[in-house]
């Protein structure tokens, strides 16, 4: 704590806890590739900050590739 951030370093240890947005029990999207990718957020929870950044770049990467699949289908096919 400072004069300046009198709150900083009371809550440290729950800084990073958001109760507001769970990570699980998310609604299905209707596509098993989408909600696997998306299933790999509930590895966030109790790990430390400096590891979010790995996780999060492997869903946002499996997203992606989804995307890329969708991108290169015939139009008004969907690959599944």
């Amino acid at each position: 704590m400072d004069e300046k951030h009198p709150d900083q370093g009371a809550n440290d240890k729950d800084q990073y806890l958001d109760t507001e947005r769970p990570v699980a029990g998310l609604s299905p999207t209707g596509d098993a590739r989408v909600d696997d990718a998306v299933a790999g957020l509930s590895r966030l929870p109790g790990r430390p900050p400096g590891e979010h950044v790995a996780v999060l770049e492997e869903v946002h990467g499996k997203l992606r590739d989804i995307l890329g699949e969708l991108a290169e289908a015939p139009e008004g096919h969907e690959q599944r």
